[in-house]
């Protein structure tokens, strides 16, 4: 099988790195490789900030909702979805931007981020470190714009913590195939059975793993789901000057 398939049929999530500095010009590749991602429309509404500060980490790390992973891994990159940029194009043309104000908008910024966030770790893991992709750093988006100097008209959408692991994380599996790739049209029907085996899996996989605290799927999902879990989001990217009207 083609090697960067397998790796990416592999994926781990890693939250224990070794004390070590990414180098130079292996940050550099990896960034760039994200850099040459797709955008809509060739907008490149996309940015990204990297962090290497200890002291910056670690208040990500606390801003994150505790995550130590977050200070130890020697870089983080925040994805921005940055409007704030286009905008200077835009008014460059002689136009006024809107899209800002619409869930369209906020839909293509993230859909776009998705796609960066996904190179990068591919690139990452691609030159033999360790990711873990972080979305805590929308629990407080506010005190994450400040600490990063974000202008109007960007929000910080996720974040990855990379760097050399020391522990291997484990591989979860996953819901069935089938659950994810539907032929020709989406298989309503099968779903309640494919969840019921997948619980049965997942929680066979804790057990094996001694993981006392693990959930079947329905349980853990259900325990973010019942609620808006990070209900900052949307007050803050208002504040940043981003609207759902349209």
């Amino acid at each position: 099988m083609n090697a960067t398939i397998q790796q990416m049929q592999q994926h781990r999530s890693i939250r224990s790195y070794q004390d070590k500095p990414v180098p130079a010009e292996v940050l550099d590749a990896i960034l760039k490789a994200a850099w040459h991602g797709p955008t809509s429309v060739n907008g490149q509404q996309v940015s990204l900030v990297v962090v290497q500060d200890a002291a910056r980490r670690q208040k990500i790390a606390e801003l994150a909702g505790g995550q130590p992973w977050i200070a130890q891994a020697p870089v983080f990159i925040t994805v921005v979805a940055d409007f704030y940029k286009t905008r200077l194009g835009v008014e460059q043309a002689g136009k006024q931007q809107v899209i800002h104000n619409s869930v369209e908008g906020f839909a293509v910024a993230a859909v776009d981020a998705g796609i960066t966030l996904g190179n990068l770790m591919t690139a990452a893991r691609a030159a033999g470190l360790g990711v873990v992709p972080i979305g805590g750093i929308r629990r407080d988006p506010a005190a994450m714009i400040d600490l990063l100097q974000l202008p109007e008209l960007t929000f910080p959408l996720a974040g990855v913590a990379i760097g050399y692991a020391a522990t291997e994380g484990d591989i979860k599996p996953r819901l069935p195939l089938a659950s994810f790739a539907h032929p020709e049209h989406y298989h309503a029907a099968e779903l309640p059975a494919h969840i019921a085996a997948y619980d049965a899996e997942l929680s066979a996989h804790w057990q094996q793993l001694g993981r006392s605290d693990g959930e079947p799927w329905s349980s853990n999902t259900a325990r973010y789901y019942q609620q808006v879990y990070f209900p900052n989001v949307a007050p803050v990217a208002r504040q940043q000057g981003f609207g759902f009207d349209q």
